[in-house]
């Protein structure tokens, strides 16, 4: 595939999938936590592309989305924009960081059984290409590496539709029970 089909191929994606959020009646939110309870990580991931749970208000401010959930995978998608500039004319590094760790975060999310969560611990950065607000969509494709009962480790990079790669990370999640819910 080009890299222009590439580029109609994720543009059409990501339209389908805000669409169907949209529909579904999603918004910028907090789920309460009766609209998670009895979900694994994968169907809270799920529900919130069909927009039947809230997406993170995060996701608004800079501007990308989610666009694909399985098993250990989560992918965003966003343009960066002037506005995720910083004084030196640049993308600013936290607009990487936080499409790397949505990525990161989401793809250990799909991994949690039922009562079970995670926080991140580590995350490392690396930036290895400028993007402007002239590069167009770019995807952060997050991967689990290793998901055990106390740790979680996952890989992710932000690619153009052409391949190239511009930021990539990794990271390290402590994994635990969630409290029991209070009635």
């Amino acid at each position: 595939m080009t890299p222009e089909q590439t580029l109609d191929l994720w543009n059409e994606e990501r339209s389908t999938v805000v669409e169907r959020m949209r529909a579904g009646g999603g918004k910028a939110g907090l789920a309460h936590p009766d609209m998670v309870a009895g979900k694994t990580g994968l169907e809270i991931m799920q529900a919130m592309l069909a927009g039947e749970l809230p997406f993170p208000h995060i996701a608004e401010t800079l501007d990308f989305s989610l666009v694909e959930v399985a098993p250990g995978k989560a992918v965003f998608q966003g343009t960066p924009q002037l506005k995720h500039y910083n004084p030196l004319g640049t993308v600013h590094g936290g607009w990487y960081a936080t499409l790397l760790d949505s990525a990161l975060g989401c793809a250990v999310h799909t991994m949690m059984p039922v009562g079970r969560g995670y926080t991140t611990a580590e995350l490392g950065v690396n930036i290895v290409r400028a993007a402007s607000h002239q590069t167009g969509p770019l995807r952060a494709i997050g991967t689990v590496l290793h998901c055990g009962r106390q740790l979680a480790t996952a890989e992710a990079r932000i690619v153009g539709p052409d391949g190239k790669l511009y930021a990539h990370a990794t990271t390290t999640c402590l994994v635990f029970e969630l409290p029991p819910r209070q009635q």
